[in-house]
């Protein structure tokens, strides 16, 4: 059986509309579950379009591009690198590791940046689209934030940074860029765009230039492939897979399409619980609409329900405590389950 399939089969044995076994994983064979996580055909590619998806220090934005078509398990090999002992965390990739056509090319057109020092990791990752998308790494409690964007932009935000002060060049293994460095001590680099693209890197944490210029001279830019395998496993499993996880416990509106989570694609953990979870809620949003309009009682009541248990979801629960998404999300299922609901609610939750 294909993962769509286990997914859609999930669905409709989860019997939508009722709240009892309605999205209680647990209550669903194991047999069907180890169908779903050990499916291994293709996730669909969609892209979706811009919008905020967290309330807290970045507003991320999330264009899921491409996912992995399927990854065949291979050693990783880590080149050692003179640091303490350490190893370098850019890996030499297994040829056994394949990757949706799709996902390669989208890969192909960001910057494809990383830090060739032992330590840090990749910590968040918002997408990676043709023109833009976020990757941050994180040592100790320094942090290293990546953003690209369309070369088109790069003016405004050039003209941006001068208010920090005068520009200074620097170079990121080879590609020209200026350095600045605000008030508070933070540094930002601008990197010329190339390829359509610019990189904006920017730092937090206490960092001194002489730190700032070590990790510079460590950052490479990487192939398609060492990019995508550098990336923590748990960003870059099978949408569908990943989903089952964080759907334990949840329940699901009547109708939920298993291919409504194709969309969220590669991203951290914050953002797929996000994705996940506006999917998830907008449908039951929309059912208490339609049952209110056609006078079914007894369906308005089951969304109400499950919007006020929502405070029980355990996706949710996990997001409340990394960021502010979650505190919305509850405002809106809150007055939805009181009798009313704001036209905001579209926008504040990423419906689409």
């Amino acid at each position: 059986m294909s993962t769509d399939e286990g997914v859609d089969r999930l669905v409709r044995v989860a019997d939508p509309g009722g709240l009892g076994g309605l999205g209680d994983l647990g209550g669903v064979k194991q047999d069907l579950l180890e169908e779903i996580m050990s499916g291994s055909e293709p996730d669909r590619v969609v892209e979706v379009p811009r919008r905020r998806l967290r309330v807290r220090r970045f507003a991320g934005v999330v264009t899921a591009a491409a996912v992995l078509m399927s990854v065949v398990p291979a050693a990783v090999v880590l080149r050692g690198q003179a640091e303490g002992g350490g190893v370098s965390p850019i890996p030499t990739v297994d040829a056994g590791v394949v990757y949706a056509p799709l996902a390669m090319a989208a890969a192909e057109r960001n910057p494809r940046l990383l830090i060739d020092r032992a330590g840090w990791k990749v910590t968040d990752l918002s997408g990676f689209a043709e023109e833009q998308g976020m990757i941050r790494f994180r040592r100790g409690g320094r942090e290293l934030e990546m953003n690209w964007y369309s070369a088109s932009v790069y003016a405004y935000r050039y003209s941006d940074r001068l208010a920090d002060g005068p520009a200074k060049s620097v170079r990121v293994d080879g590609w020209p860029g200026e350095l600045f460095q605000n008030l508070n001590g933070d540094f930002t680099v601008l990197l010329r765009p190339r390829d359509d693209v610019f990189v904006e890197m920017s730092t937090s944490g206490s960092w001194s230039r002489a730190d700032l210029d070590r990790i510079l001279a460590d950052i490479v830019r990487v192939d398609v492939r060492t990019w995508l395998a550098a990336l923590p496993a748990e960003m870059v499993m099978p949408v569908r897979e990943r989903a089952v996880r964080v759907l334990v416990g949840v329940p699901l509106p009547p109708g939920f399409d298993g291919a409504s989570l194709d969309g969220i694609g590669v991203s951290d953990s914050y953002q797929f619980g996000v994705g996940v979870a506006s999917r998830v809620g907008c449908g039951w949003i929309a059912e208490w609409q339609r049952a209110r309009a056609s006078g079914d009682e007894a369906a308005v009541r089951r969304a109400a329900d499950a919007l006020r248990g929502s405070h029980g979801w355990r996706v949710l629960r996990d997001l409340d405590g990394a960021g502010d998404w979650a505190e919305v999300f509850w405002e809106y299922a809150d007055e939805v389950a009181a009798g009313t609901v704001r036209a905001g609610y579209v926008q504040a939750l990423g419906c689409r």
